[in-house]
């Protein structure tokens, strides 16, 4: 029996490293304390939202939008509820780089 392939082994690779920067760390804890201060439940609930897709980012790496402004570098942008999630496709890894509030002046 055939089985489907892999859609990440376009990128050359099966396995691909997710990776946090210090700065996307930062900014999901900031978020949830900014949240956390007025409705503990929508701060939990956002954290764990962007968590998820971000987890989910291996499976297709490619699902953001590309921000061609940073080429030749594979910067995208994920949009997850009202936040904005930016991740480096790289060959064996994905790296968040940062998280804000779309509305936030960035």
């Amino acid at each position: 029996m055939v089985g489907q392939p892999d859609p990440r082994a376009a990128l050359g690779c099966t396995d691909l490293r997710l990776t946090w920067t210090g700065k996307a760390s930062s900014d999901l804890a900031r978020l949830h304390a900014f949240l956390d201060d007025t409705h503990p439940p929508a701060a939990a609930q956002a954290v764990q939202g962007i968590v998820a897709a971000v987890g989910r980012l291996p499976e297709r790496p490619r699902i953001g939008l590309r921000l061609e402004e940073f080429a030749p570098r594979e910067v995208r942008r994920l949009v997850v509820g009202r936040y904005e999630v930016r991740y480096l496709v790289e060959r064996d890894a994905l790296h968040v780089l940062r998280i804000w509030h779309t509305r936030e002046d960035r």
